[in-house]
C-alpha cells in the first residue's frame, strides 16, 4: 500500500470545518450523528416498499401465506430505524432553535409521531393503489398493474413521495426530504415532500419532471416528462432574505392534464379538466375546461379569449 503526506491535508480540512462552523454559528454541534442517516433510510424505505406490497416489492421467497409475518416483522424493524432517526432530527432541530426541551420530552415526541406514521399506512397503501390503477389506465402500453408497479419510474417516485409527505406532516422535514431525494436521483423526478398531491395521479415517464413544495394537486392528475411546476419569483424579508415556506406553487385541479416541457409558474390555477400542451409556458391561470397549445398562446391574447374548451 503507498503511503502519502496526508498530515496538512488533515489538517487544512480540519481548519476549513472550524471556519465553517465559526461562520454559521455551528460550534455548539452536537458530539457524534447529528443528522439522520442516509443509509438507514435507504434501508427504511426498502422495507417499507415491502410492507406496502408484499407480494411485489417484499423478499422474492415470500409466500402468500407468510404474508403478515413478513409484514410484522419488517414493520418492527423499519419503525425503531425511523424512531432512531427522527430523534437525531428532533434533537438537532431542537438544539437549533435553542429550546430547553427535555431529551425524554422530544424522544416522546419522537416516539408518538412514527406511531402516527405508522397508522397512516394502510391509508397510503390505498392511495397508492389507486395511482397504479391511475397509470394503468393512462398508458396504453401498460399490460397490467404488475407492471407499473414493478417498472414504472412514476409510480417509485409516488410512493415515495406519500411516505415523505407523511413523515414532513410529523415535522420530520430532513428525514422526509432524504426520503424523496432517493427517488429523484433514481428517476429524475423532483417532488419535495410539502406538495400536497391527491390521489389517482400518474407521471408518466417522469424525467426532468419538478412538483415545488407549496404546489396542490387534487384527483386523476396526469403528468408528462419535463414538466415544472415551479414559482415565479421569492419573496424576500427587509434583510434580503428570502422568505420561507411561504403559497409560490401552483394549484393544479381534478382531471388536468399536463403534457411534456411544460413550464408554469407561480400561485395560478389550471383548472379542472384543462388540458396544458407541450411546451408551454404558463404564468397566469387557466380556465377549467380549457386546452391551452402553443399556438393559442402566440396569438398574444389573454388565456381566457382564446384557450379552447375541452369537449
Amino acid at each position: 500500500m503507498a503511503v502519502f503526506e496526508t498530515q496538512h491535508i488533515v489538517d487544512n480540512l480540519r481548519g476549513a470545518r472550524e471556519e465553517w462552523r465559526q461562520a454559521h454559528q455551528r460550534l455548539n454541534e452536537l458530539e457524534g450523528q447529528e443528522f439522520p442517516s442516509v443509509q438507514a433510510l435507504i434501508r427504511v424505505t426498502e422495507q417499507l416498499k415491502g410492507i406496502l406490497f408484499p407480494m411485489r416489492l417484499g423478499s422474492p421467497e415470500l409466500r402468500r401465506e407468510y404474508e403478515d409475518h413478513f409484514v410484522g416483522h419488517n414493520l418492527g424493524q423499519a419503525l425503531n430505524t425511523l424512531l432512531k432517526q427522527a430523534r437525531i432530527e428532533l434533537r438537532r432541530a431542537a438544539l437549533v432553535n435553542g429550546s430547553n426541551q427535555e431529551r425524554c420530552a422530544i424522544d416522546d415526541q419522537a416516539h408518538k409521531a412514527i406511531q402516527s406514521f405508522a397508522n397512516l399506512l394502510p391509508q397510503l397503501r390505498r392511495t397508492l393503489d389507486l395511482d397504479v390503477v391511475a397509470a394503468y389506465q393512462g398508458d396504453p402500453a401498460a399490460r397490467n398493474v404488475d407492471e407499473v408497479l414493478l417498472c414504472y419510474p412514476g409510480l417509485l417516485a409516488m410512493i415515495h413521495h406519500r411516505i415523505a409527505h407523511a413523515l414532513n406532516k410529523l415535522d420530520l422535514p430532513l428525514t422526509a426530504r432524504i426520503i424523496a431525494e432517493l427517488a429523484h436521483s433514481q428517476t429524475g423526478i423532483d417532488i419535495h415532500p410539502g406538495a400536497q398531491i391527491d390521489h389517482s395521479c400518474f407521471i408518466d415517464h417522469g424525467t426532468g419532471v419538478v412538483i415545488g413544495e407549496t404546489a396542490i394537486i387534487g384527483k386523476r392528475v396526469r403528468i408528462y416528462q419535463a414538466v415544472t411546476l415551479g414559482a415565479k419569483r421569492f419573496n424576500k424579508d427587509e434583510k434580503g432574505l428570502l422568505l420561507k415556506g411561504q403559497p409560490r406553487h401552483p394549484i393544479v385541479e381534478d382531471d388536468v392534464v399536463i403534457y411534456a416541457g411544460a413550464t408554469i409558474l407561480g400561485r395560478v390555477t389550471l383548472g379542472a379538466g384543462s388540458t396544458i400542451g407541450g411546451n408551454v409556458w404558463i404564468t397566469e391561470d387557466v380556465p377549467a375546461g380549457c386546452s391551452v397549445t402553443q399556438a393559442n398562446l402566440l396569438r398574444n391574447q389573454p388565456l381566457e379569449s382564446h384557450c379552447q374548451s375541452n369537449p
